[in-house]
């Protein structure tokens, strides 16, 4: 196997992880106790689906009457396209329509629309499926007019493709519902409409991660220590990963229970505020708060939080300014560049980079010990806060 080969299997393998269903349902639920009728009438794609393995397909087959959906449809990826050596099934060779040529080279097309068993009922007995004329890739001009047709997609994409998914779903202008890790918030596809209210996290708190099923040759980390299956199958903890959707939910206009700037520096748990306050940024007009739990209820100004802030945000409560990847923070310009300074270690050695490389970020004076910070001519060192998400009260009055 050629080495560009051989690098797409591992990203391959490493892209084959499928949702439980219990984390599908409790998902879905949210956005039906905010709208029952969310679903209602709807055309709902689901593709980079695969029907045996994954359970998007089951879920929304098996409550099709109960969400009153007028048609469901789900694309899987040919295994030749994947570079997965995964042989057909007894659902597949035992169908009429099993082509064992086609079975490895195109992708299939499952469909939900009317009660083929005669039992009268529609669910996931009554999915007719047939091969794709290609792979079943979603930039595919077969899949993109499937993405044309459906009101609502959902899905676990490929976790290396998220970029170019979520654009995807963007140039149609679709109401979506995906998983994706929760970095992706930085990305120059996602923020903008993070900022402009156009996208949000998911109900589901992501804080713990989330178990996915993967194969039963799935190659675990030396270090990894978290369960190894569930109800008998092989699966794999993944953390930092979320839900991304245009979906309105509950969960997301409730507002967080703050502290006062005061009553934090007597009370905060964490050592950085407790006893100090907050601190202002080197770079920027703002205050630095590290942990969202820590966001003073009366301060009026900007405040830089974590992107783990975005799983609390109530727009109601809060508006974002920008953020601190380049091109994202308008609204709150940074105020000076490091050029002049270069990088050290911990233990004083230089790593050889300038400290241009932490223009834009986030950045306090000092040096903690822990990890490398950066130094001019003059002495003056500062070191990065991480990235960080800019933010202001609506109701707080300066």
């Amino acid at each position: 196997m050629a080495r560009a080969e051989l690098n797409a299997a591992k990203a391959a393998k490493k892209d084959e992880f499928y949702t439980q269903f219990v984390d599908i349902e409790k998902e879905m639920n949210a956005y039906l106790e905010y709208d029952e009728n969310v679903f209602r009438d709807k055309t709902i794609l689901l593709p980079c689906d695969d029907p045996e393995w994954s359970n998007f397909t089951k879920y929304f087959a098996q409550n099709f009457e109960r969400l009153g959906l007028k048609k469901l449809i789900s694309t899987s990826y040919a295994p030749d396209a994947r570079l997965i050596n995964k042989q057909p099934t007894l659902f597949e060779t035992t169908n009429p329509n099993f082509d064992e040529v086609k079975s490895s080279s195109q992708g299939r097309i499952f469909s939900l629309t009317r009660d083929v068993n005669n039992d009268n009922r529609l669910d996931v007995n009554d999915l007719e499926w047939s091969y794709l004329e290609g792979d079943g890739d979603f930039r595919s001009e077969e899949v993109c007019e499937l993405r044309d047709e459906a009101d609502i997609i959902v899905t676990n994409p490929p976790f290396s493709l998220f970029r170019e998914f979520i654009s995807w779903i963007y140039s149609a202008e679709k109401t979506f519902v995906v998983i994706g890790n929760l970095n992706a918030i930085t990305y120059k596809e996602v923020f903008p409409r993070v900022q402009a209210n156009k996208l949000w996290l998911g109900a589901t708190n992501f804080n713990t991660g989330m178990y996915f099923r993967v194969p039963d040759d799935f190659v675990y980390a030396p270090t990894y220590k978290f369960e190894r299956e569930i109800n008998g199958v092989s699966v794999n903890r993944v953390p930092s990963v979320c839900w991304f959707t245009n979906i309105d939910h509950g969960r997301r206009h409730q507002p967080l229970s703050l502290m006062t700037v005061a009553d934090n520096k007597k009370f905060s748990k964490h050592k950085e505020i407790c006893g100090i306050g907050y601190r202002n940024y080197d770079n920027y007009e703002a205050i630095e708060v590290p942990y969202t739990d820590a966001i003073p209820s009366d301060y009026p100004g900007v405040m830089g939080v974590p992107i783990t802030f975005l799983d609390k945000y109530s727009p109601e409560q809060f508006e974002i300014l920008g953020a601190t990847q380049r091109g994202c923070h308008d609204e709150v310009p940074d105020t000076k560049k490091y050029d002049d300074y270069w990088e050290v270690r911990p233990d004083g050695s230089k790593t050889g980079s300038s400290g241009g490389k932490t223009n834009e970020n986030a950045n306090l004076e000092g040096n903690d010990g822990k990890k490398n910070y950066f130094i001019n001519g003059e002495g003056h060192i500062i070191q990065s806060a991480y990235q960080r998400i800019f933010i202001r009260h609506r109701m707080v009055q300066a």
